[in-house]
Protein backbone atom coordinates (compact mmCIF):
# COMPACT_ATOMS: atom_id res chain seq x y z
CA UNK A 1 0.00 0.00 0.00
CA UNK A 2 1.02 3.58 -0.18
CA UNK A 3 2.46 5.64 2.92
CA UNK A 4 -0.13 9.03 3.41
CA UNK A 5 2.34 11.37 3.32
CA UNK A 6 2.06 14.95 4.85
CA UNK A 7 2.90 17.92 3.06
CA UNK A 8 2.87 21.73 4.04
CA UNK A 9 2.38 22.45 0.81
CA UNK A 10 -0.49 21.51 -1.62
CA UNK A 11 -2.80 18.43 -1.25
CA UNK A 12 -3.30 18.35 -4.71
CA UNK A 13 0.31 17.17 -5.26
CA UNK A 14 0.00 14.76 -2.57
CA UNK A 15 -3.44 12.93 -4.14
CA UNK A 16 -1.72 13.25 -7.54
CA UNK A 17 1.08 10.93 -5.88
CA UNK A 18 -1.04 8.68 -4.04
CA UNK A 19 -3.35 8.21 -7.03
CA UNK A 20 -0.24 7.67 -9.41
CA UNK A 21 1.63 5.18 -7.37
CA UNK A 22 -2.24 3.17 -6.88
CA UNK A 23 -2.00 3.24 -10.85
CA UNK A 24 1.24 2.20 -10.87
CA UNK A 25 0.53 -0.69 -8.44
CA UNK A 26 -2.84 -1.58 -10.52
CA UNK A 27 -1.07 -2.16 -14.03
CA UNK A 28 1.48 -3.67 -11.70
CA UNK A 29 -1.31 -6.18 -10.55
CA UNK A 30 -3.01 -6.57 -14.03
CA UNK A 31 0.47 -7.47 -15.65
CA UNK A 32 0.73 -9.91 -13.28
CA UNK A 33 -2.53 -11.37 -13.46
CA UNK A 34 -1.98 -11.65 -17.37
CA UNK A 35 0.94 -13.60 -17.02
CA UNK A 36 -0.56 -16.33 -14.63
CA UNK A 37 -4.13 -16.33 -17.22
CA UNK A 38 -1.55 -16.64 -20.07
CA UNK A 39 0.32 -19.39 -18.31
CA UNK A 40 -2.39 -21.00 -17.40
CA UNK A 41 -4.37 -21.27 -21.18
CA UNK A 42 -1.16 -22.05 -22.33
CA UNK A 43 -0.99 -25.41 -20.18
CA UNK A 44 -4.94 -26.07 -20.65
CA UNK A 45 -4.38 -25.59 -24.28
CA UNK A 46 -1.50 -27.92 -24.65
CA UNK A 47 -4.31 -30.43 -22.83
CA UNK A 48 -6.97 -29.85 -24.86
CA UNK A 49 -4.79 -30.15 -28.08
CA UNK A 50 -3.24 -33.74 -26.33
CA UNK A 51 -6.93 -34.76 -25.54
CA UNK A 52 -8.30 -33.86 -29.42
CA UNK A 53 -4.97 -36.14 -30.88
CA UNK A 54 -6.06 -38.88 -28.76
CA UNK A 55 -9.55 -39.09 -29.36
CA UNK A 56 -8.61 -38.48 -33.69
CA UNK A 57 -6.36 -41.61 -32.78
CA UNK A 58 -8.81 -43.48 -31.47
CA UNK A 59 -11.21 -42.80 -34.04
CA UNK A 60 -8.85 -43.42 -36.87
CA UNK A 61 -8.59 -46.85 -34.89
CA UNK A 62 -11.99 -47.81 -35.09
CA UNK A 63 -12.81 -46.54 -38.58
CA UNK A 64 -9.86 -48.04 -39.93
CA UNK A 65 -11.39 -51.33 -38.21
CA UNK A 66 -15.19 -50.89 -39.27
CA UNK A 67 -13.94 -50.14 -43.07
CA UNK A 68 -11.62 -53.59 -42.50
CA UNK A 69 -15.32 -55.57 -41.43
CA UNK A 70 -16.97 -53.80 -43.72
CA UNK A 71 -15.01 -54.64 -47.04
CA UNK A 72 -14.62 -58.36 -45.72
CA UNK A 73 -18.80 -58.73 -45.31
CA UNK A 74 -18.69 -57.13 -48.85
CA UNK A 75 -16.18 -59.23 -50.85
CA UNK A 76 -18.47 -62.23 -48.64
CA UNK A 77 -21.67 -60.84 -50.15
CA UNK A 78 -20.30 -60.66 -53.59
CA UNK A 79 -18.63 -64.17 -53.78
CA UNK A 80 -22.09 -65.48 -52.03
CA UNK A 81 -24.20 -64.16 -55.05
CA UNK A 82 -21.24 -65.58 -57.64
CA UNK A 83 -21.70 -68.90 -55.74
CA UNK A 84 -25.82 -68.29 -56.55
CA UNK A 85 -25.62 -67.47 -59.43
CA UNK A 86 -23.03 -70.55 -60.28
CA UNK A 87 -25.36 -72.71 -58.68
CA UNK A 88 -28.32 -71.75 -60.98
CA UNK A 89 -26.62 -71.97 -63.52
CA UNK A 90 -27.79 -75.46 -64.51
CA UNK A 91 -31.53 -74.43 -64.22
CA UNK A 92 -30.92 -71.47 -66.62
CA UNK A 93 -29.52 -73.44 -68.92
CA UNK A 94 -32.95 -75.81 -68.86
CA UNK A 95 -35.20 -73.24 -68.81
CA UNK A 96 -33.70 -70.32 -70.93
CA UNK A 97 -30.94 -71.98 -73.05
CA UNK A 98 -27.61 -72.63 -73.01
CA UNK A 99 -26.30 -69.48 -74.10
CA UNK A 100 -27.81 -67.77 -70.99
CA UNK A 101 -26.33 -70.00 -68.61
CA UNK A 102 -23.29 -69.31 -69.95
CA UNK A 103 -23.80 -65.81 -69.49
CA UNK A 104 -24.62 -66.30 -65.81
CA UNK A 105 -21.33 -68.49 -65.77
CA UNK A 106 -19.27 -66.01 -66.78
CA UNK A 107 -21.08 -63.53 -64.73
CA UNK A 108 -20.58 -65.63 -61.45
CA UNK A 109 -16.90 -65.56 -62.71
CA UNK A 110 -16.67 -62.28 -62.70
CA UNK A 111 -18.54 -61.43 -59.47
CA UNK A 112 -15.65 -64.28 -58.25
CA UNK A 113 -12.58 -62.60 -59.45
CA UNK A 114 -14.47 -59.24 -58.48
CA UNK A 115 -14.74 -60.53 -54.76
CA UNK A 116 -11.14 -62.32 -54.08
CA UNK A 117 -9.30 -58.18 -55.43
CA UNK A 118 -11.89 -56.73 -53.67
CA UNK A 119 -10.46 -58.88 -50.43
CA UNK A 120 -6.50 -58.69 -51.48
CA UNK A 121 -7.02 -54.80 -51.66
CA UNK A 122 -5.90 -52.61 -48.83
CA UNK A 123 -8.71 -49.87 -47.87
CA UNK A 124 -5.97 -47.13 -48.50
CA UNK A 125 -5.91 -48.62 -52.28
CA UNK A 126 -9.32 -49.21 -52.51
CA UNK A 127 -10.02 -44.94 -51.84
CA UNK A 128 -7.40 -44.15 -53.98
CA UNK A 129 -9.07 -45.91 -56.96
CA UNK A 130 -11.91 -44.24 -56.07
CA UNK A 131 -10.48 -41.12 -56.15
CA UNK A 132 -9.01 -42.11 -59.73
CA UNK A 133 -12.27 -43.29 -60.99
CA UNK A 134 -14.28 -39.88 -59.33
CA UNK A 135 -11.28 -37.90 -61.37
CA UNK A 136 -11.30 -39.78 -64.30
CA UNK A 137 -15.28 -40.07 -64.63
CA UNK A 138 -17.45 -37.16 -62.28
CA UNK A 139 -20.61 -37.43 -64.35
CA UNK A 140 -20.16 -41.17 -63.78
CA UNK A 141 -19.27 -41.07 -60.28
CA UNK A 142 -22.29 -38.27 -59.82
CA UNK A 143 -24.63 -41.01 -61.43
CA UNK A 144 -23.87 -43.94 -59.34
CA UNK A 145 -23.83 -42.01 -55.90
CA UNK A 146 -27.31 -40.58 -56.68
CA UNK A 147 -28.68 -44.09 -57.91
CA UNK A 148 -27.30 -45.48 -54.72
CA UNK A 149 -28.79 -43.07 -52.73
CA UNK A 150 -31.87 -43.33 -54.11
CA UNK A 151 -31.93 -47.24 -54.06
CA UNK A 152 -30.69 -46.97 -50.01
CA UNK A 153 -33.59 -44.04 -49.49
CA UNK A 154 -35.99 -46.72 -50.59
CA UNK A 155 -34.48 -49.66 -48.68
CA UNK A 156 -34.38 -47.87 -45.39
CA UNK A 157 -37.73 -45.53 -45.74
CA UNK A 158 -39.79 -48.26 -43.60
CA UNK A 159 -42.67 -47.89 -45.79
Amino acid sequence: MVEPTISAGNGTESAKNHFSKAVEEAKAGAQAFAGEVSSECKTRSGEAKDKASAFAADAKVKAAGYAEEGKAKASQAIVGVSKLIDDNAALIDEKVGVKYGDYARSASKSLADAGAKLDEKSIEDIGEDAKTFVRNSPWQALGIAAATGFVLSRLFRGK
